[in-house]
């Protein structure tokens, strides 16, 4: 483990349209030393490692043994392969989001991680967005959760359906708002250009007596990102995207609108930062292999819900 005057060690295996950004972040970041990285399209390979002055390695197990740390920015169905050898080699990982794509592969993951001592980050990137941040510092009972997540078509991520894809984002933030345990689940969806649902619709029932209710799609005309929390003081509408927002607050009988002052910033850099201190303090993570575990649990059940109706 590196000591203070030491920068930390960090890799990137996967370098595509998200990847490239793991890379450039560690190679801005001062207490990070960009070390190399790890991808099977060479062409993409060259192209980044010239874009970064880095060096590329020829297999997992060569990068693990240079770094102290890895992003792990690769399809959702090959995370659990990719993980397995950078974690025999000691290296303490960041799991872009979902964490696997089945429970059975995170819970394989955790362990041999926990057995090994090092840190598993899962890619929640909203929980490092400065509205997160506000949302946490904020909201004490929430009863009533809406989020809306809508993006245009694009192939990548169509490995998995919607929920795994985008709604999985929202999954997270509500878990980590409400704490506490689901209740019940009712969940709707359908495909239109990929096999698997490309809009979503899931209610959440928490035993709290919380409500959210999710609504997703990766074939919208536009971008959204928003969520809306309402609870006994009010509510609060913020915008993820655009990293801004309002809250309403019950005063007196009267309903008082407050502009939130939101301090802005790239919700990845951040992401990075934070798992780079995690692993040179060896302290866990803000979202911790667990969380993202849960949040892959419920995202489950949802697509379940909507393959079987799909299938009556």
């Amino acid at each position: 483990m590196p000591d203070n005057q030491t920068k930390l060690k960090c890799g990137v295996a996967g370098v595509g349209y998200l990847g490239q950004h793991h890379a450039r972040i560690y190679s801005e970041l001062e207490e990070v030393e960009l070390v190399g990285i790890y991808e099977t399209n060479t062409e993409r390979a060259g192209e980044i490692a010239t874009k970064f002055d880095c060096p590329i390695f020829d297999t997992l197990e060569e990068l693990a043994a240079a770094c102290d740390a890895v992003s792990i920015v690769v399809p959702t169905d090959k995370h659990h392969e990719v993980a397995l050898p950078l974690l025999a080699g000691g290296c303490h990982l960041l799991i872009e989001k979902p964490i696997c794509q089945s429970l059975e592969e995170a819970a394989d993951i955790l362990e041999k991680a926990k057995a090994a001592n090092l840190l598993v980050q899962v890619g929640h990137i909203e929980h490092f967005n400065p509205v997160m941040s506000f949302l946490e510092k904020e909201v004490a009972q929430p009863k009533f959760i809406t989020a809306d997540r809508l993006a245009p078509y694009q192939p990548r991520g169509t490995e998995v359906g919607v929920t795994l894809d985008l709604m999985i984002h929202d999954i997270g933030v509500v878990l980590q708002l409400v704490k506490s345990s689901v209740k019940l689940v009712q969940s709707v969806g359908v495909s239109a250009l990929s096999p698997t649902e490309d809009i979503a619709n899931a209610r959440i029932e928490f035993e709290n007596g919380c409500v959210a209710n999710l609504n997703t799609s990766r074939v919208s005309s536009k971008k959204l990102r928003e969520i809306r929390v309402f609870q006994p003081s009010g509510y609060l509408s913020l915008d993820f995207m655009n990293q801004a927002g309002h809250v309403v607050k019950i005063e007196q009988g009267q309903l008082n609108t407050v502009e939130v002052p939101i301090e802005k910033g790239e919700p990845l850099k951040l992401e990075l930062a934070s798992f780079a201190q995690s692993v040179s303090q060896l302290q866990q993570p803000k979202v911790g292999g667990e969380l993202g575990k849960t949040a892959l649990e419920l995202a489950i059940t949802i697509t379940q819900q909507i393959r079987e109706r799909a299938a009556m």
